[in-house]
Parts: C-alpha cells; structure tokens; sequence
C-alpha cells in the first residue's frame, strides 16, 4: 500500500506497488524501491536510492543521496524499546522518542544488516552482510561482524585535504 502522504518524486520506481508498504515518507527522484519494503512516516529517501526487497526503514531514518540498502536490511528508533509503560498500560506515541539515524550519500548497506537506533553511517562506507552496526561508522570505511567493527578502508576514496593546524 502507498498511502497518499508519501511524497513520490520524479523518476521513482517502486518495482511491485501492491507489495510495499510506504506511508508519511519522502522518495527522491530516480529512487528504487523493491517489493516487501516498508518505509515508515518522517522517513527520508534521497535521489537514485535503491532499497533492496524486504527491507525496513523506520521513523527517524534519512538516507542520503545514492544510497544503497541491500536484501532484508532492518533500521530500529527506539534505544530502550517497550511494549508498556511502568504501570503497564501499553505505549502510546507519547510514551518513547524517535531517535533519529543517518546513512550518508553514496554509502551501502549490506543485505541482513541491522541498523541500531541513532547511528551515523559515513559517507560511501561500506556495512557487510549480516552486520549489526550498534556504533557509528566513519566515512569511507568497511564494517563487518556482530557487532560490526571497522575492518578496512572503501578503495578509491578521496583524501580530504586537512585545514591549517589540524593534526595528521
């Protein structure tokens, strides 16, 4: 189901309609999305994004421009997830905090890879497959394993000149 809030633009593919489930988002243009992916509301989806089949994107995340999101990749908002509150009652919106996460343009994500609550994933870093990434990741690099750790540098990264003063 695309519910009439999701915010589709130009040049966006959205392989089988009828087998996604997309409401309160925003998809950039040339964006594609797979079958069985839910992307929840206040979700962001840059332009020329690929999210993989059966995947989650949940409340809080942003995905920059050109990223991509491989086979069953699951992102969490909730650093401390509840089904009630003390006295019992069920959760309500206003019982948890949304907290927020950022993939950066051009990074990738590997199929099966668990993305926790409030993580920034660097510019065209690298998460394999299987990886449940519970830090940040730093642009450029490769992070592999459970929980994920820093395992190499993406080839062909720029060098980013250092500013006067700062440390090598």
């Amino acid at each position: 189901m695309i519910s009439s809030s999701v915010i589709l633009s130009e040049g966006v593919v959205i392989h089988q309609p009828d087998l996604v489930n997309l409401y309160g988002c925003s998809i950039g243009a040339g964006s594609r999305i797979g079958a069985f992916v839910e992307i929840q509301r206040n979700a962001v989806v840059g332009k020329n994004c690929k999210i993989s089949s059966h995947s989650f994107i949940c409340e809080g995340v942003t995905l920059e421009d050109g990223v991509f999101i491989g086979h069953g990749v699951m992102f969490t908002n909730d650093l401390y997830p509840r089904a009630v509150t003390p006295n019992g009652a069920l959760q309500s919106d206003a019982d948890w905090t949304v907290t927020p996460t950022t993939v950066k343009r051009h990074a990738s994500i590997g199929s099966n890879a668990t993305i926790l609550a409030g993580i920034v994933i660097g510019e065209g870093a690298l998460v394999g497959a299987g990886a449940v990434v519970t830090r940040d990741v730093p642009d450029f690099s490769i992070v592999a394993g459970v929980p994920a750790a820093v395992v190499g540098k993406v080839e062909g990264a720029p060098v980013r000149a250092r500013a006067v003063g700062e440390a090598r």
